[in-house]
């Protein structure tokens, strides 16, 4: 059995995937660019130090390949199959951490694939990926096991970020320090590059000091005063205004055109968490 090899150098991982339902419609190849992941997106591996496995199910060859292409520039190791019981047989012998499954493919669809598999590697996450765009699809797809469901047309980027995110919550990876990772929202504490839901958000020095402080403390209130004394290791006294006014500034750029992250919770301080 033979599992693909590494992608060519010029595949780009955000470029929007233009797919349709019907298999005489195949996606468009992405035309030519950059083949560096998403800026913000951690390097993950499994707890072991190895490259997360991934096995992708799609009855259009072109789709799979290129999301094969897309996962490769994230270093982890991915496997292709076009139906259900080909995917089974590679399931088997590769093991994979996370599942990307169309679910209209002919023979057995995704929804009874990943019921099959999920006989031989219960906790294996799974991301429907299908061109059913109707909420009841997405409903009884999620019912169904599915961890998360992107429709075709789809972007790239979002299915890297997506798949990140279900990873990293299935506990297989290992620790990733220099990484942060709140909702949609990512820091990387090495290349100071901050990302939301893919997004690249510039910030000045000060700002990513106080949104790293706050994004290690998610969903915990945080006084003025330990702000101060973290962010600008200083005790401003009456200055306190200091973090209401980059406070302001954070919100301008993490929050701005998007469902609010960062909240202020009077007489006690500041919050960030998820959106709901």
């Amino acid at each position: 059995m033979t599992f693909p090899s590494s992608p060519p150098a010029d595949t780009p991982a955000n470029m929007p995937v233009n797919t349709a339902a019907s298999a005489a419609t195949p996606a468009q190849a992405p035309a030519r660019g950059s083949a560096a992941a998403p800026a913000a997106l951690p390097r993950l591996t499994r707890a072991d130090g190895e490259p997360i496995r991934a096995l992708v199910v799609d009855d259009e060859p072109e789709l799979a390949d290129l999301m094969r292409r897309g996962l490769d520039i994230t270093g982890w190791e991915v496997a292709t199959a076009h139906d259900g019981f080909e995917a089974l047989k590679i399931a088997r012998e590769f093991v994979p951490d996370v599942l990307v499954l169309d679910i209209m493919m002919p023979g057995m669809d995704g929804v009874e694939l990943l019921q099959r598999i999920r006989t031989i590697y219960p906790e294996v996450p799974a991301l429907f990926l299908t061109a059913k765009d109707a909420v009841a699809d997405k409903v009884s797809g999620l019912q169904s096991g599915g961890d998360d469901y992107v429709s075709k047309p789809f972007s790239m980027k979002e299915v890297l970020l997506r798949l990140h995110r279900i990873v990293q919550r299935s506990g297989i990876t290992a620790p990733s320090f220099g990484f942060l990772t709140v909702g949609d929202l990512t820091l990387n504490k090495d290349t100071k590059a901050v990302q939301r839901d893919g997004t690249e958000i510039t910030l000045t020095a000060t700002e990513f000091e106080l949104l790293k402080f706050l994004m290690e403390n998610p969903r915990h209130v945080v006084s003025k005063a330990r702000i101060l004394e973290r962010v600008w290791n200083y005790d401003f006294g009456g200055q306190s205004n200091i973090v209401e006014l980059y406070i302001s500034y954070l919100r301008k750029k993490v929050d701005a055109n998007r469902e609010p992250m960062l909240h202020t919770v009077r007489g006690s301080g500041y919050v960030i968490k998820p959106c709901q």
